[in-house]
């Protein structure tokens, strides 16, 4: 079987999109056919970026038809452990892609997500700007016990994927790339506390520090669900933080956040409020805007032996709401 695919990088952090020769999703949902490919399709996420053909920092997607009237195509986000319902640096990655196949000029378009419509612009520039699902602050201050750190507090946020997100303070290293397996090693605790205390749909831990470049409004590193960093700001990252920052008073609505990666790559992000119909108590619902840039590194052709192809299922959904 062959399967075509693109390569890109959005702040460092890479992603695959999968255009042609992928099977069918029989699902009239994007959500049914993020179901429909975990358990039935789930080869092709190991293929596409399980090694030897990727790694655990590769981030897959699957171009779909689109499942609302208004919308240019539907897409589905998997990395080496499961499935996501919204990607912010795979979507910008997405336009940067259907631009290079020659199915998208510059401008706005619609784009069917597991977890909702977004809607992306491919300004002439290059930049692409998105506008997240609604996200929200679930719980601020949550505190946990995590072995050989103590109480660690921090805020659940929902920014298209579930985040618990923390200050840095003197128990962790600077955010800087070669602190990363100590920063990684530090989060995964974090995370494996939260699971045992029942948060069990946080897969994303963020740690929030100053700056390196006093342009910026903070540094971040990005725990995925996968065990690796994220290269970029991180698209859902930065949403879940402009929502975090908005349920404590600190983020004024005509206030732009420019959130910096461990890599030193940027995002910027401002913010609406959500319609009616998405608020959610106790804390305001937003929709965050995301800008940054993305480039195309490869096109592929991947060759798919028959006894790489099953049906057993794989991974989670990692949308949990």
């Amino acid at each position: 079987r062959h399967i075509l695919a693109v390569d890109s990088h959005t702040g460092g952090e890479p992603t695959r999109i999968i255009y042609d020769g992928a099977p069918a999703l029989d699902a009239a949902t994007m959500a049914d056919r993020l179901e429909c490919f975990r358990l039935k399709h789930d080869w092709l996420r190991r293929v596409s970026v399980e090694e030897p053909r990727g790694s655990d920092i590769l981030v897959g997607a699957l171009i779909t038809p689109p499942v609302s009237e208004a919308a240019g195509c539907g897409i589905i986000f998997f990395n080496n452990v499961g499935y996501l319902g919204m990607c912010g640096h795979g979507t910008i990655g997405l336009l940067v892609t259907l631009n290079y196949l020659g199915r998208l000029e510059p401008g706005s378009c619609l784009v069917d997500t597991p977890v909702g419509p977004v809607t992306a612009t491919l300004h002439e520039n290059g930049l692409v700007s998105l506008d997240n699902v609604p996200c929200h602050a679930r719980q601020l201050d949550l505190t946990v016990q995590v072995p050989d750190l103590g109480e660690v507090c921090g805020d659940l946020v929902w920014g298209g994927n579930w985040f618990f997100i923390l200050e840095m303070d003197e128990r962790f290293p600077e955010l800087t790339v070669d602190n990363s397996r100590m920063l990684t090693a530090i989060t995964l605790r974090i995370r494996e506390a939260l699971h045992r205390e029942g948060f069990n749909m946080v897969d994303h831990v963020e740690v929030s520090g100053p700056p390196l470049n006093p342009q910026n409004n903070s540094r971040n590193f990005v725990l995925c669900p996968g065990d690796a960093y994220d290269r970029s700001p991180c698209g859902t990252g930065t949403s879940a933080r402009v929502a975090a920052l908005v349920a404590r008073g600190q983020l004024e609505k005509d206030r732009t956040w420019r959130q910096e990666s461990i890599t030193g790559s940027v995002f910027s992000a401002e913010w609406r409020e959500a319609p009616e119909k998405y608020q959610t108590a106790p804390f305001m619902s937003v929709i965050p805007t995301i800008t940054g840039s993305a480039r195309i590194t490869g096109a592929l052709e991947m060759i798919v032996h028959p006894d790489e192809i099953d049906s057993v299922p794989s991974g989670t959904t990692g949308m949990e709401s």
